[in-house]
């Protein structure tokens, strides 16, 4: 864990949603799984969805399956709606961080390349509306994460601009990237122990394993 020497105290903590507020893993390899099917393509095994299953499917979706890229993106769909609320699960500690963030006056949001509709209709499903200010997903903003725009988004009227006292927390490259390009703190929660090279080029400035470990750097 991460030591915060020399850093100031947040005013607005911005939480990326899957795997690093809630455990989505499970749906969304079930839901890349029946698409490479659909598109008679192997699917990828659970580690490499991990790996490459980051970014909007707005943006991602042409660069795998080209023209067809409507027709995968309407099966991801399919099999999401029909499994995602059922397997909703908080990760351990998110709770309470998102409870004591609240009770130290930080203005929370979510920003994340998960559908907004589908993003808020999860947080309503949790009933944790009352902690989290406001909601931002894919196609919400011009640009999705890693641009910078959605965070932007997120700080929209709240008269708190980017900068290090704003915390950008996700478990992706994007999250990293649309936080450096926002001008906000990158904050890293999961992840290797070592960082590849991607990551190493957009760096963190602070790092927990999980929800706990963030919620003691708080």
């Amino acid at each position: 864990m991460s030591r915060l020497t020399g850093f100031k105290a947040p005013r607005a903590v911005l939480f990326d949603w899957d795997n690093t507020l809630v455990d989505t893993w499970p749906t969304i390899v079930e839901c890349y799984r029946d698409t490479f099917l659909a598109m008679g393509m192997t699917p990828w095994t659970p580690e490499e969805v991990q790996i490459r299953a980051h970014g909007s499917l707005r943006d991602v979706f042409p660069k795998f399956f080209g023209a067809r890229a409507g027709d995968a993106e309407r099966v991801f769909y399919e099999t999401f709606h029909r499994i995602h609320l059922e397997r909703l699960e908080p990760l351990p500690g998110a709770d309470l961080l998102l409870a004591h963030c609240n009770d130290v006056g930080c203005y929370v949001a979510v920003v994340s390349n998960k559908v907004g509709e589908n993003l808020r209709t999860e947080m309503a499903h949790l009933g944790w509306e009352h902690w989290i200010v406001r909601a931002v997903g894919a196609k919400d903003a011009k640009r999705d994460k890693p641009a910078p725009d959605p965070i932007y988004l997120a700080l929209d009227g709240t008269g708190i601009a980017p900068d290090d006292q704003v915390w950008m927390v996700g478990d992706s490259l994007a999250d990293l990237q649309c936080a450096h390009a926002a001008g906000c703190l990158p904050v890293l929660v999961g992840g290797p122990e070592q960082l590849p090279g991607p990551l190493l080029e957009h760096p963190p400035r602070l790092r927990a394993r999980n929800c706990h470990e963030l919620l003691a750097l708080l």
